[in-house]
Formats: C-alpha cells, structure tokens, sequence
C-alpha cells in the first residue's frame, strides 16, 4: 500500500469533517498568533488536515499520491528499511517547515490564517523532482510533457514572483518554502544524491 494514503485518507477524513463543522475547521487552521502567542503549536501541522472546498483537497490529494508514489519507490532503493520513517517525516516536517516563514511574518497578526496541504504537497513534488528530474509532468489543458526539473525551475520563479505581489490569497511563500525543503531534505539524509541528480540531468540514470 502506498505510504501516501497514511496521509491522504486522514486528510479526506477531517476535511470532510471541517467542512461540516466550522469549530472543528478554526481550531486546526493555521495562525501564528495563536502559535506564538497562546502556544498552539499543534496548528503548525493541522492546518494541513483542513482545506477550503472540496477542490482545494481534490488537487492536493492527487497531487501527493501521484508524487508520493515516486517519491516512495526512491526511498525504499535508498533507503530500504528506513524508507517509510523517512517518508512520513519528510511529509509532516514539511508542514511546519513550510510556515515558518509565516509565522515569523505574521505572529503579531490574529487575522491572519492560513489552510491545505499545499506546502507538504510542494515538498513531495521537489523532492520528487530531485530524484527523477527529467520525468515528465502534465499539466491540465496542457498535452506536451513538462520535464519536471525545468517545471520545477518556473514554479518556483512563480510562488516566490506571486509571494512579494500578494495579490491572491494563495499560500505562495508556502509553496515556495515546502518546495526548497523537499528538494534538499532527501540530500540531507544522502548528500550524494545531488550529484546523482546532476548526472541525470546531463544524461546518466541511476533509477
């Protein structure tokens, strides 16, 4: 069973469940004031439990499994046994690692909040990208292959461009934290795995 699903279906299930039940939905959505300054250190992570429709998790939740996949099969070649440890921290590290920023930015804000899995989603991606960086994606209403390193390369332009405008209320500066931490969190664990992404960009395969 993909390890994915450990995350996936406990998302689907208190998304679910918050869209029904508003109380339920503010105690777990991320706000740095109330992480800074009533200790609510848990919303650092729950916030990734809770999204906005049914859209918002829809996409998230494709997104992690088709990535995770990948992400899990590179795992389990290097790292055998420890692969799944590796995995499941990789993904909840990535929630809080992706608000930091945030918090800083906003500790002295109660307005501010913030939902959806998003930045765990972006580290996934990454760190995806990093292992099989010429492994194609695609895109809605977009027929033509994407290599992911060069997708990686405008999403990233994108979220930190759409983080200094904020013109929306999308988590861009989320996005762009989660992305840099799953791109360097599997190098952390096997340094020479940038030069393994090195040499799959210029054409040697090891996967």
């Amino acid at each position: 069973m993909s390890i994915s699903l450990f995350f996936i279906i406990p998302t689907l299930l208190i998304s679910f469940l918050a869209f029904q039940n508003r109380v339920l939905f503010d105690k777990l959505k991320f706000n740095a004031y109330f992480i800074v300054n009533s200790k609510e250190w848990y919303r650092a992570f729950s916030y990734g439990l809770v999204h906005a429709n049914w859209v918002h998790l829809g996409i998230n939740m494709f997104v992690l499994y088709s990535f995770g996949k990948a992400v899990e099969y590179a795992f389990y070649f290097y790292f055998d046994t420890k692969a799944i440890f590796y995995f499941i921290f990789l993904y909840i590290s990535s929630l809080a690692f992706s608000v930091l920023p945030d918090i800083n930015k906003f500790k002295n804000d109660p307005t501010y909040n913030a939902i959806g899995a998003s930045g765990a989603v972006s580290a996934v991606l990454f760190s995806s990208i990093l292992l099989f960086p010429k492994n194609k994606i695609y895109l809605m209403f977009f027929p033509i292959g994407i290599p992911s390193y060069i997708f990686g390369i405008v999403y990233m332009i994108y979220s930190y461009y759409m983080s200094k405008k904020q013109i929306d209320n999308i988590g861009h500066l989320t996005h762009f934290t989660g992305a840099v931490y799953g791109f360097i969190f599997p190098i952390i664990l096997k340094p020479e795995l940038f030069l393994i992404f090195i040499e799959q960009l210029i054409g040697r395969f090891y996967i």
